[in-house]
């Protein structure tokens, strides 16, 4: 039954049961939560802006390790939107998690999107400080050294301590010299399968990824 339906019932014949103005709220509030999750369920890949979705058992195992790691703190996600969309359905207690993105069709999910872009690696809202993060998450849009290194400058930022990294394997030794990372056993995958050889790279003994 929708919300038009249950409004429609309450105009109709006297003799029909009628719903309280509480249960009316309660029922509006939830088809308007159940409009929100499709809307975020189907924001589509966006190649222009290099978006690659992982597939389901990468966001998965990503998502635990980042769970895991973050010891009930905060997990900043940045340029990995189907991390914190994996987060989101897993719902941690007493965790934290916010999406740091370019694209601002994620704007939907509130008060946890925070505009983000590479190329101004030093530019974040007052509200986030220098080590905010208990865990950063990232995953740069394009495989050169120009964006991994700007990236770099904001996973340092953010980060108290724990880093995922996600990228090419061919930026290995990049990634080992700007943020001291070790390549891990774990491969992200996506969803529309892709030519680059992709890796994960941490800074701390992980849980998932070897």
């Amino acid at each position: 039954m929708s919300l038009q339906q249950a409004e429609q019932i309450n105009d109709s014949d006297d003799d029909v049961p009628r719903l309280s103005a509480n249960t009316l709220a309660a029922l509006q509030d939830f088809y308007q939560e159940q409009s929100q999750a499709q809307d975020q369920n189907c924001v589509g890949e966006d190649w222009q802006l290099s978006q690659f979705w992982y597939d389901n058992q990468t966001a998965e195992t990503l998502a635990k390790e980042a769970i895991k790691a973050s010891n009930n703190g905060s997990i900043a996600c940045l340029s990995c939107p189907t991390l914190y969309r994996k987060l989101v359905e897993l719902n941690p207690d007493n965790v934290q998690y916010i999406i740091f993105e370019y694209d601002k069709r994620f704007e939907i999910y509130g008060d946890d999107f925070i505009f983000y872009d590479y190329n101004e690696p030093m530019k974040f809202p007052s509200s986030v400080g220098k080590n905010s993060f208990d865990v950063v998450v990232a995953d740069p849009p394009f495989l050169t050294e120009e964006c991994l290194t700007k990236t770099a400058c904001s996973i340092r930022y953010l980060t108290k301590d724990k880093i995922i990294l996600c990228t090419g394997l061919k930026m290995q030794t990049l990634a080992e010299r700007l943020l001291n990372l070790n390549v891990c056993q774990f491969r992200p995958k996506h969803a529309n399968k892709l030519g680059n050889e992709f890796g994960s790279f941490t800074n701390y003994e992980t849980t998932f990824l070897n």
